[in-house]
């Protein structure tokens, strides 16, 4: 539910562990995982909130739908207006197309953080390193369009004045 309905932070969800699920124990005693598994999730977490769980059971009613649509729609918006600036500013980028979510590969070969600091510094805008997902997304530079449309307005502002 986190992207598609705003519950970033929330947890909701279920793992499903079969009763007759067992494995052996280092004596060679059969364990039923499914007892070891509600133990464990009763103790560390006790379940989603009833809060938690009104809220995701919400996301499937009709209003809900509709709610969500418009806040995809809002998000993508952004993403739009964002790809295009970047595009036009002469950034290579990919995403932004069918989630809200835009990559971005770091120009002259700066390193991913290399980029963050100059964009943080020089823009003050904040996005996420490549690196931070991994080896791979190293010369990489990960924006999100979840935000305000009036504060991608300013950081589309603030992009296009800035001297790469």
């Amino acid at each position: 539910f986190s992207k598609t309905a705003g519950f970033t932070g929330l947890r909701c969800g279920y793992t499903v562990v079969p009763k007759e699920l067992k494995l052996y124990d280092t004596s060679k005693k059969k364990v039923n995982i499914n007892r070891l598994w509600n133990r464990r999730q009763t103790t560390k977490f006790n379940g989603t909130s009833y809060i938690v769980q009104r809220a995701a059971e919400a996301t499937y009613s009709p209003v809900g739908k509709i709610q969500i649509q418009e806040s995809i729609d809002y998000y993508m918006r952004n993403a739009s207006l964002l790809k295009d600036c970047l595009q036009k500013v002469g950034l290579q980028i990919y995403g932004g197309d069918n989630a809200p979510y835009i990559w971005v590969k770091t120009p002259n070969e700066l390193s991913s953080w290399k980029f963050f600091d100059r964009l943080l510094c020089e823009c003050h805008i904040v996005g996420t390193p490549g690196v931070g997902f991994g080896p791979s997304g190293e010369g990489y530079f990960r924006l999100t369009a979840f935000g305000r449309y009036e504060d991608t307005i300013e950081s589309i502002s603030r992009i296009q004045n800035w001297k790469l």
